[in-house]
């Protein structure tokens, strides 16, 4: 399921954002990935240990979880705490397809904890007309389809997605991304979990019949439980 979410992030929080970033030391995108995905990625990335990476991402993931829509889409069980990346200068990232299993950080001492992704998340911090290219390309059964957002606006997509990011010839662009193992595996099935949601919201907020609500309600609920895996 390919979906848009605005408004993620309010006009407040991307100045902080972007005023941070901006002043930020970035490092070599290339440092993140295996051998093939270096092959087509050009672009820059906070480095895995920066406080300011820690700290933005823990508000990202704060507004992400007051965000009913997100919650509805992603069902997140675990999320691997957002990257930041910048593409400027012909910067680009070619076809790839995301890693399956990516291991999350955990405090010394305790075992190991791997992600399976699920979903992939990409925050957009900067307006279009703030550069050109720069499009999200994501390929599915029914085409190639290009994705450039307002800033503080959110798309999330299946991680077994092939998908590229086109070269950006003018300007920055700014984004933060990251990934999320979902409480329901299969992308058919968090759909259908979705749009059942989304009907039970509008009929509620319509006045329709309550018990049919409720009836309803309890169908989502049923399969929720039938597919979930915690």
């Amino acid at each position: 399921m390919l979906l848009h979410i605005p408004g993620i992030l309010d006009d407040a929080q991307l100045a902080r954002f972007r005023q941070s970033l901006d002043a930020a030391a970035w490092t070599d995108g290339r440092q993140t990935v295996g051998p093939q995905g270096a092959q087509v990625k050009r672009n820059l990335q906070l480095p895995e240990d920066s406080p300011l990476r820690q700290q933005l991402g823990r508000e990202v993931l704060a507004a992400l979880a007051a965000n009913p829509l997100y919650f509805a889409a992603a069902l997140p069980a675990r999320t691997l705490p957002p990257r930041f990346n910048r593409y400027e200068g012909g910067g680009r990232y070619g076809f790839h397809v995301d890693g399956a299993v990516m291991a999350m950080a955990v405090p010394d001492g305790l075992p190991p904890v791997n992600l399976r992704s699920d979903v992939s998340c990409t925050l957009f911090l900067c307006d279009p007309d703030e550069y050109d290219g720069g499009e999200l390309v994501i390929h599915d059964t029914y085409g190639e389809h290009e994705v450039k957002l307002p800033a503080g606006d959110l798309v999330v997509y299946p991680s077994s997605s092939l998908h590229r990011v086109a070269p950006v010839t003018r300007g920055a662009r700014v984004a933060a991304f990251f990934w999320v193992q979902s409480l329901v595996r299969d992308d058919g099935e968090r759909r259908m979990l979705f749009e059942l949601d989304q009907a039970i919201q509008a009929l509620t907020a319509s006045g329709a019949d309550g018990e049919a609500v409720l009836r309803l309600t309890g169908v989502y609920h049923n399969l929720l439980r039938r597919w979930a895996e915690t």
